[in-house]
């Protein structure tokens, strides 16, 4: 017991001289003999000892340095990738083509050569008879096979009219719209059948004046005429359609579909089914005896309203034959339905 008081009066003569300024090595003794009285404890493991602590104290102070968050989706995938490692991307399953199951040729062996060839300009009205009567007209077709995702948007589109223009609005505005592109043809055909032009602009409905001065520089483009507004049919498909014009296109013969939009569409895409349309009156042509030539190309010409350059779309041979086998796929639909 002596001992121990002994010992006791030593630490605190040990710390008090600390604290005065004594060096430490008078004490060694007393150190040592403090240290030799210690109690040993086993430390306990700790769960996070193996995490590598540089390397997420570096991302917590990323995170933390800035005020608003700059991470976007490629950083957190990287952030990810460092985590848990790379991602393994599966492949899609691949999805061949849809193939038509008669794939018809587009043009007509029985016609020669595809070459232009002179002759009077032809304008053939459609007439509806016993071998025409139940035959489906092309746009008639598009329309009872339009995919999905066309027909949604165009529904969403018609709503929105209706919401805003109301029923009665909305079908003046349909009326409307047609009697525009009517007049719009016709000023087209006007154009095309003068013997004499003009040398002052003629006058048209201010209506479609707008339209006609957007297609202005296409029209000086635009030679040897062969058909306007003329009646079409596939003998062998069995469906029929109205051309809007046969012409030579900067040296091309075409099938010209003239096209007004409210909205400008400077790609082939926003033309939806407009060249489907294109190669079905071409493949009827090509088919009917009534023309004696064949047509390899298409065009599209989108007109607006306010008098801004149309778009001009050019399809040529293999474009056109691609959008063939499309029609002709539609084709079928139709008649499964």
């Amino acid at each position: 017991m002596a001992v121990t008081m002994q010992v006791l009066k030593l630490l605190i003569k040990c710390k008090c001289a600390r604290s005065m300024g004594f060096p430490s090595s008078q004490f060694s003794r007393v150190d040592n003999l403090s240290t030799s009285c210690q109690w040993r404890a086993r430390k306990k493991v700790s769960q996070y000892s193996t995490v590598d602590t540089e390397r997420y104290s570096s991302l917590v102070r990323a995170v933390l340095s800035s005020k608003t968050s700059s991470q976007t989706p490629a950083s957190i995938e990287g952030e990810d990738c460092q985590l848990y490692g790379p991602i393994i991307r599966s492949r899609p399953p691949s999805q061949q083509p849809k193939v038509p199951k008669n794939l018809h040729p587009l043009l007509n062996e029985a016609k020669g050569q595809s070459e232009y060839v002179p002759g009077p300009l032809a304008r053939i009205t459609l007439q509806r008879d016993s071998n025409t009567k139940y035959l489906p007209s092309v746009t008639r077709i598009l329309q009872k096979t339009m995919p999905p995702d066309q027909a949604f948007y165009l529904e969403r589109w018609k709503r929105r009219m209706i919401a805003e223009l109301g029923e009665e609005g909305f079908k003046e505005y349909s009326l409307n719209i047609f009697r525009q592109g009517r007049l719009f043809h016709a000023a087209i055909e006007e154009n095309f059948t003068q013997e004499t032009p003009s040398k002052e602009d003629p006058e048209h409905p201010m209506d479609v004046s707008g339209y006609v001065e957007s297609v202005s520089d296409v029209l000086n483009d635009i030679t040897g005429v062969r058909a306007i507004e003329s009646a079409v049919q596939h003998s062998t498909l069995q469906y029929l359609g109205i051309v809007d014009c046969v012409a030579q296109y900067r040296g091309s013969l075409c099938v010209i579909d003239w096209k007004t939009s409210e909205k400008p569409k400077p790609l082939l895409r926003h033309t939806y089914d407009n060249p489907l349309q294109v190669a079905a009156y071409m493949g009827a042509l090509n088919s009917d005896n009534n023309y004696s030539y064949q047509v390899e190309n298409g065009l599209i010409v989108v007109a607006y309203k306010d008098g801004s350059p149309a778009h001009t779309h050019f399809l040529n041979s293999q474009q056109i034959m691609a959008f063939w086998q499309k029609w002709l796929l539609r084709l079928e639909e139709y008649a499964e339905k």
